[in-house]
């Protein structure tokens, strides 16, 4: 379980009760679930910790997480919306109502598609239903950045994860619906700091690694950590999700010394 530079030490995660956690390339490998990092979602969960996967990734996929996963939330669509489970039904509260941001992801869609060019939308941009997603594989970082300041030029939220550009109009983003579930669970403000953590891989983890105190970047958060203003604290030595693994297997043992005896 190392870590690139120092690592945390176990007094620092001891009080964690709930795990952000991006999902591309920070929960997948390869777009793939290893079994190991699932078995360490389970594992966390049995400890006492919280997994709540925040994502870029649509609302359908979000509902197939709260449902077969191991989490107690699923933040969707760089903070649309959020989905629970209660009593076996998926609650989803949206940030500024479901209506709204119907209306303005269509208007948006609307706005850039002439902007596209040979872009193409997200495979998964048919169940999505607040914000736009353009795959970006294989694309150089120029192409990418290029479109960006397009559409940030129409007064659009932009943010670049790994494999897609997340475009909407709204104030929300991951951070702040993060806070507002934060409230949800009643975790005081001064709470917090010692109560939580994040783990993320790429640039529209930004503003958790701000939030954050207690931030965790998986070793292929390396290319571009130079573009990230507030870097995360510690940094697994192993990628994406075997990353995921270590860094989990650290708040265990942290939260439960016997653990890792």
């Amino acid at each position: 379980m190392s870590f690139r530079g120092p690592a945390p030490l176990p007094e620092q995660l001891r009080a964690v009760r709930y795990l952000f956690t991006d999902i591309d390339d920070t929960l997948t490998t390869e777009g793939r679930l290893l079994p190991e990092t699932y078995q360490a979602l389970w594992d966390l969960r049995a400890a006492g910790i919280a997994v709540i996967p925040v994502t870029g990734g649509s609302a359908g996929w979000c509902e197939h997480i709260v449902r077969a996963w191991p989490v107690v939330a699923a933040i969707g669509e760089s903070g649309a919306l959020a989905m629970t489970l209660e009593d076996g039904q998926v609650a989803m509260a949206f940030w500024d109502g479901e209506v709204i941001q119907a209306e303005r992801q269509a208007r948006h869609l609307h706005a850039i598609e002439p902007l596209l060019g040979d872009f193409t939308l997200a495979r998964d941009q048919r169940f999505r239903l607040a914000d736009v997603a353009i795959d970006i594989s294989g694309r150089s970082r120029q192409e990418v950045d290029a479109l960006a300041g397009q559409l940030r030029a129409l007064g659009a939220r932009v943010a670049i994860s790994s494999i897609h550009i997340n475009t909407w109009m709204g104030s929300y983003d991951k951070q702040t619906m993060s806070e507002r579930l934060l409230r949800q669970f009643d975790i005081a403000q001064d709470e917090i700091d010692d109560q939580t953590a994040f783990v993320g891989d790429s640039r529209n983890d930004a503003p958790m690694f701000g939030y954050f105190r207690n931030a965790f970047g998986v070793a292929n958060i390396l290319p571009v950590l130079d573009d990230i203003a507030t870097k995360p604290r510690w940094i697994s030595s192993r990628p994406a999700g075997l990353g995921f693994v270590d860094i989990a297997r650290t708040m265990i043992a942290a939260r439960n010394p016997a653990a890792s005896d």
